[in-house]
């Protein structure tokens, strides 16, 4: 049974970017093909929520191959995207000190709730769970044209 979603996705202002492409690749080392977040929309430093999203092309890298003539995002992109938006936060949030390197530590109970078939925005929430010097776990969820479509606990470790 899928959780209660961390957001309503119909109420997200699109025009009111916490952070943009400069901020997330200031961030974040993933770059060109696997940048797979275009913004943050929410990130409060009183909330334990971080909202993200995004933008996916008929034409994009991974269409012609998953699936040819019925294109459809793969779910390992949605953990990618997912572990990318709570890397984030927990760089912005909870990590202080010199730039460090984070790896992917892991997931926990992911479920796959619908297709995810371009083009549109897939919209990432994660809610932090732990923080610790060296490790983070987050859940997060993913939204597409309204419904939840993804969710999984994250891990990721400072390398």
């Amino acid at each position: 049974m899928p959780s209660t979603p961390l957001i309503d996705p119909t109420t997200l202002d699109f025009t009111r970017l916490a952070a943009g492409r400069a901020e997330i690749d200031a961030r974040l080392k993933q770059r060109g093909k696997f940048s797979l977040i275009d913004g943050v929309l929410a990130q409060e430093p009183d909330s334990k929520i971080v909202v993200g999203f995004k933008d996916l092309g008929a034409n994009d890298w991974w269409t012609t191959d998953h699936i040819p003539g019925r294109p459809i995002f793969p779910g390992v992109l949605m953990i990618e995207g997912a572990a990318q938006l709570c890397s984030f936060d927990y760089l912005v949030q909870h990590h202080e000190g010199e730039d460090v390197f984070l790896g992917f530590g892991g997931t926990n109970e992911t479920r796959f709730r619908g297709l995810v078939v371009p083009p549109g925005r897939l919209v990432f929430a994660g809610e932090v769970r732990r923080v610790r010097k060296t490790l983070f776990t987050y859940y997060a969820q993913a939204f597409y044209a309204g419904d939840l479509v993804f969710e999984s606990e994250i891990m990721g470790v400072v390398v």
